[in-house]
């Protein structure tokens, strides 16, 4: 009898049913893991990219409240200045009484890939005494 003719023992091994099952379970965790990573990264980039519109916005603000004195247009003019250093852009900016309103908004990109605009408001003015 030739050897490739010749009868396996046990016949049937159900162990045997099951090779490369290990591979495919460890393909589907790495693929998990791949997901949770890249969502992980677009939160962590939407988080600074919030940051970034607020600090923004805050500075804006402080520096239009610095300009009041000089008129709103010209107050608006350095809040604009001033979002610009920072890559951003002033979507609106009102003056309220002696109160300075701002409103920022920034595009947050990873790469080339594009998470969406942060979108950030400061008020800037003298303390309200009681």
């Amino acid at each position: 009898m030739s050897p490739s003719r010749r009868a396996r023992w046990p016949p049937w091994n159900p162990a045997r049913g099951e090779d490369g099952s290990a591979t495919l379970v460890a393909v589907g965790a790495m693929v998990v893991l791949l997901t949770i990573t890249v969502g992980a990264v677009y939160v962590g980039a939407a988080v600074i990219g919030r940051h970034r519109a607020q600090a923004a916005a805050d500075l804006a603000a402080l520096a239009a409240a610095t300009y009041l004195v000089d008129g709103a247009a010209v107050a608006c003019t350095r809040a604009a200045e001033t979002a610009d250093a920072m890559h951003a852009a002033v979507t609106d900016c009102a003056v309220e009484n002696l109160d300075v309103v701002v409103a920022v908004e920034i595009d947050v990109a990873l790469g080339r890939l594009t998470v969406g605009p942060a979108r950030a408001v400061a008020r800037a003015g003298p303390i309200q005494a009681r």
